[in-house]
């Protein structure tokens, strides 16, 4: 059986390693890490999420500003706010939460952010710099950046001689992935639907990455023996031994079939979720730290 990654357990020390970060800043610089986060319309679980995400950041002992703006808010009104914040110096991160209601178009708004307060790590500018392998330049996406951690605490920071495998291609996750994966020396191969026998392809992995959003798409004959198994997809199946209309979260891994064959792997829920709100912080001191001149701590 496969060792399960808690990935609560990481990500809280992850955040414990933030919050020294914040309070050394401070103390030492005089600079209390900001994070600005703009959320625009009633959707509930973009709320949740903002919430989550601001209570972290107090928790962090970051200055945390919520910006609230009501559906009807236009693209003018909202790009206004944003060069705001880019011009507030008590502010290191800023987040626009996504989906931004119909509208209005995020892309813009995005890439308005200044590359070094885009903690996001969406802005053009980061993913050139880590696709180019410039980590220490760029801020790296949250969920990718989150992923790498269990990576490395795997296997350490040198993948050499490993075979890893990113089933997908988004901008959001499989290319940043991959890029961050050949960074670290393991040889990388980007598969996605179109990818010829896809399954004789993610066996020769010993780190196989899923994020293609299809429901237990990954079974256990795709998994090498021993593989460390990343499982990012997030997905709603119907569950009626909980009642009708009731759902269950599951991956894009098969987990209870291949938790018998990888060496590790992560469940979901719990496992890159969390990750990604203690990612989130710690792009946010990075980037409190490259503004006071500092070198920042890794994660």
């Amino acid at each position: 059986m496969a060792t399960l990654i808690d990935g609560k357990t990481v990500a809280k020390s992850v955040t414990d390693a933030v919050k020294t970060a914040a309070t050394t800043l401070e103390a030492e610089a005089g600079v209390k890490t900001g994070l600005a986060v703009v959320i625009v319309g009633d959707d509930p679980a973009s709320h949740a999420y903002v919430g989550a995400k601001s209570k972290m950041a107090k928790e962090c002992g970051f200055t945390s500003v919520q910006h609230t703006l009501p559906e009807e808010t236009t693209q003018e009104e909202l790009a206004a706010l944003v060069e705001t914040l880019n011009a507030d110096p008590s502010i290191h991160g800023i987040l626009v939460q996504l989906p931004l209601p119909k509208h209005l178009k995020s892309d813009p708004i995005i890439q308005s952010i200044l590359p070094e307060k885009d903690v996001d790590g969406l802005h053009v500018v980061n993913a050139g710099k880590v696709a180019t392998g410039d980590l220490d330049g760029g801020l790296v996406s949250c969920t990718p950046a989150g992923a790498m951690v269990f990576v490395r605490r795997t296997h350490g920071e040198d993948l050499s001689g490993l075979n890893a495998v990113v089933i997908g291609r988004s901008n959001l996750f499989g290319k940043p992935m991959s890029a961050l994966l050949l960074a670290a020396n393991a040889t990388v191969t980007t598969a996605h639907s179109r990818t010829k026998d896809l399954a004789a392809v993610c066996r020769n992995a010993d780190i196989l990455v899923a994020a293609v959003g299809r429901p237990e798409m990954v079974k256990a004959d795709w998994v090498k023996s021993g593989a460390t198994v990343i499982d990012v997809g997030i997905n709603r199946v119907p569950a009626p031994v909980k009642g009708e209309g009731k759902f269950r979260l599951v991956g894009d891994v098969a987990f209870a079939e291949c938790e018998k064959v990888a060496g590790v792997i992560t469940p979901v829920p719990g496992g890159v979720g969390p990750m990604t709100i203690a990612m989130l912080m710690a792009n946010t001191v990075i980037a409190a730290y490259r503004k006071a001149g500092r070198k920042p701590p890794k994660f």
